[in-house]
This record gives C-alpha cells, structure tokens and sequence, in this order.
C-alpha cells in the first residue's frame, strides 16, 4: 500500500525543517557567545598585545614614548644564552612532568573507576591540588624540600638512611629542578585524572564483559579495549599539558 503526500505539504515540511536547523544553529551561536566573548576578551587579545610589545621597547612610564625595533628583541633574545638554558630546562620539564603526569593520573583513574564507594571523595581529594594556589603549594612544597628540617630530606636520611647527608634540594640547580617537576606532576595530576576517569565512565561495560568471555587478561583489555577507544582523550591531554608544560618558561 502506498500512501501519496502532496508535493505543497513536502514542500512546508522542508521549509519548517530549514526553519528549525536554522533556529537551532542560532541558539547554538548563542550559548557559544560568553564562552568565546571570554576566550577573544583574555586569549587571543593579550595574545596580540604582547606581539605588538614584543616589537618596541616598550616604555612603562606615562608620557614616555615607545620606540618601534621590528625583530630586535626576538634576535636579541635568540643570541643570549640564557634564553637557550630557559629553553632547554622549560623542554626538560615538559619531557618529564606531561609522561608524569599522564601516567599516574590513568593508575589514579583507573583505581577510582572500580571504586563502588568513596568515589567522589577521592576524585575531589585529588583534585584540590589543581585548584590550590601557586603560592600555598610553592610554601609547602618549599618547607617539604627545605635542606635542614624538610620531610623528604626526613625520610631519605632519618628514616630510611638512604643518603649520608642532607640533599639541598632548592640550593643546587640539578634538584631544584626536580623539586619543581615533582611539584609540576603533583598539582597537575588531578586535572588529567578527571578528564580520565570520565573517559573511562563513558566505555561500555559490554566491551569488557566479551573481552572476558573471550579468554583477555585485564591487561590485555586495558591495552586493546580501553586505550583504543580513549585515543582521542589521550591526545587532548597530551597537547594541553604540552602547552601547559611549556608555559611554565
């Protein structure tokens, strides 16, 4: 049985159905605005700002006018070689705490995830180094690595007798910078991990079940089931905490 539509009612169809993408594209723009008023407002225009000061030397005092000089900052800079052992510790860093970071946060979000109770709780526990202040964990972690009366000093000296005298942490270049990537990968460990554990919450069980059924250790599900489907998450933790590591300079 075959039932005919008039060719005046497909055509109003079509019309409201252009209406109504139309309408829902402009509703769409629309709870995109704030967020991209914010992003163009304390992104991409202090981004253009410091270009355009990048290219004078540039006068802080009112009433004193700027003087234009095109690259010579930039080759300035390219010729002193403090910039290069910035540049080499800064990729040092990003080598070591983005590995860091995303390894232990996916241990974390794994462990939470078969978590039946107590999940929230540990999910914020680990998450408040992220939202802590620069300043409150740059004191602990300054009084954790302090050369005389510091915790870790403490436990590898006192405790476990593994170092015959105190480590100065923060007075050698070496460990300083150690002490600042532990403090890089604890802080940031919680960001990924949320990002993480809602990866793994969107992965359906009925994958893991046939995995099982089918003979797959745990660590074989993990490698061919769970990491495949998570390749995109990874990636988007890769490239911001690459860019985070490297703003660090």
């Amino acid at each position: 049985m075959r039932v005919s539509i008039p060719h005046r009612l497909l055509g109003k169809v079509c019309v409201m159905n252009r209406a109504l993408r139309r309408q829902q594209i402009r509703v769409a723009y629309l709870f995109m605005l704030p967020g991209l008023i914010f992003f163009l407002t304390f992104q991409i225009y202090p981004l253009i700002k410091a270009f355009q000061i990048s290219l004078y030397r540039w006068e802080i005092m009112p009433g004193q006018a700027s003087q234009f000089l095109g690259l010579a900052n930039y080759l300035r800079a390219f010729q002193d070689p403090i910039f290069w052992l910035a540049m080499r510790n800064t990729a040092l860093y990003t080598l070591v705490t983005v590995p860091g970071q995303m390894v232990l946060a996916m241990v974390v979000a794994l462990a939470l995830n078969r978590l039946v109770w107590g999940r929230v709780f540990f999910r914020t526990v680990y998450y408040l180094p992220v939202i802590t202040s620069w300043v409150v964990v740059s004191l602990l972690f300054k009084f954790l690595f302090n050369s005389q009366a510091g915790l870790i000093n403490f436990v590898l000296k006192d405790l476990l007798h593994l170092t015959p005298n105190y480590i100065p942490w923060l007075q050698n270049p070496g460990t300083a910078l150690i002490a600042i990537m532990t403090l890089g990968i604890w802080k940031g460990i919680g960001w990924s991990m949320v990002i993480f554990l809602a990866a793994l919450q969107g992965i359906p069980v009925e994958l893991h079940e046939a995995a099982a059924i089918d003979g797959a250790s745990r660590w074989q599900r993990f490698w061919y089931v769970t990491l495949p489907i998570m390749r995109p998450t990874l990636v988007f933790v890769l490239v911001m905490l690459t860019i985070g590591g490297f703003n660090v300079f």
